[in-house]
């Protein structure tokens, strides 16, 4: 492995961010994300060199090259991001010993399925909102790899049982917390994307990833309300404020997918 695969990847990365952007920008509203990309404002037709990844958003200083008017940060933040999980999927692929040319399409794989997530991790915090074409696609995607890599050609453990039920396990949690409380908690959406959770990290881990992801989102659910309760010039948010929870789970998902920690420790009694 040289330094030239590694830039390799990441340009290769921001090259599928750079795409992530339009499907994010484009999704829901007619438009197909084929066809030129142009300003929203004044719609002039971007240029070869207005598309560069990262480098012609700092090149044009975050403006429309013809009217100035401002080009949200989100472009080069979601083309960096995935240059750089792009990196970081490839070095664990590498640590793991399992980068050999049959299982290249590993590596693929699962860059496909980090692109999933991108584009639902920035479209709920934009939209407050999960589609479900990107959920149920990231569910079929995991269950086929789940059962792919299950052995079934000598008895099954109690844990290979509950990695192949793991995905309606999580499920089934967000969905009680949705019924009981009429929807008021917690979306139902959160529950589609805990079935690709569950069937992508398996039982233990997909535990590990959901209870993670209810850490983070309380730490910074209270420190926004604390934030705008010391701003005077602002009331707006309270504890019954709507908040974007499939970027947490996406993030105890990334913690659970480089570092695999579980959290209770109850794979000692399921090996």
């Amino acid at each position: 492995m040289t330094e030239l695969t590694l830039i390799f990847i990441f340009i290769l990365g921001t090259i599928i961010g750079s795409f992530l952007n339009v499907v994010i920008l484009r999704y829901n509203t007619g438009r197909s994300v084929g066809g030129r990309s142009g300003c929203m404002h004044c719609d002039y037709q971007l240029r070869w060199y207005d598309l560069i990844p990262i480098f012609s958003w700092l090149a044009l200083k975050g403006k429309c090259r013809k009217c100035s008017s401002k080009i949200s940060a989100q472009y080069p933040l979601v083309e960096l991001a995935t240059g750089l999980l792009f990196v970081l999927i490839f070095l664990q692929t590498i640590n793991e010993s399992i980068f050999i040319l049959n299982n290249v399409w590993f590596l693929i794989w699962n860059f496909v399925i980090f692109s999933i997530l991108i584009v639902i991790f920035v479209y709920d915090l934009k939209h407050k909102i999960i589609p479900d074409e990107l959920s149920y696609s990231f569910a079929a995607l995991t269950f086929t790899q789940a059962v792919a890599t299950t052995s079934f050609n000598q008895p099954l453990t109690t844990l290979n049982i509950l990695d192949l039920l793991s995905g309606l396990i999580l499920f089934t949690f967000f969905w009680a917390l949705w019924k009981v409380s009429n929807g008021r908690w917690i979306g139902l959406g959160d529950g589609k994307l805990a079935l690709g959770i569950g069937w992508y990290l398996g039982f233990v881990y997909g535990l590990s990833a959901l209870i993670m992801a209810f850490w983070i989102g309380a730490v910074f659910s209270l420190i926004i309300l604390l934030i705008d309760q010391l701003n005077r010039h602002s009331k707006n948010i309270t504890m019954k404020t709507e908040i974007p929870f499939a970027p947490f789970l996406i993030i105890g998902l990334l913690f659970e997918f480089f570092f695999r920690i579980d959290l209770l420790g109850i794979g000692l009694f399921l090996n």
